[in-house]
């Protein structure tokens, strides 16, 4: 499954998680030294809606932002596969 948002295009991007020891030169330590880096993933939060698409009800993968924040239409309670026009 790939994991993008179909309104916005969010998707997974990369970044890297730095392991450091020591103590701090201003607590009184020698200095913080980093021993490792490795890289990580930063997934989005991607969910199946069913929404209004064009008149037409299918479901999309979008991002919780998106789906907060109105971007789609999502479909009366109890439509099925029944165009937009008959269910008002």
């Amino acid at each position: 499954m790939s994991r993008v948002c179909t309104y916005c295009g969010k998707k997974t991007v990369f970044g890297n998680r730095i392991a450091r020891r020591g103590l701090a030169k201003r607590k009184g330590g020698v200095g913080i030294k980093t021993t490792g880096v490795t890289r990580r993933r930063f997934k989005p939060n991607i969910q199946k809606v069913r929404a209004d698409v064009g008149g037409k009800i299918t479901r999309i993968r979008l991002c919780t932002k998106c789906l907060r924040s109105g971007a789609v239409k999502k479909p009366r309670q109890g439509a099925k596969n029944r165009p937009a026009e008959k269910l008002l």
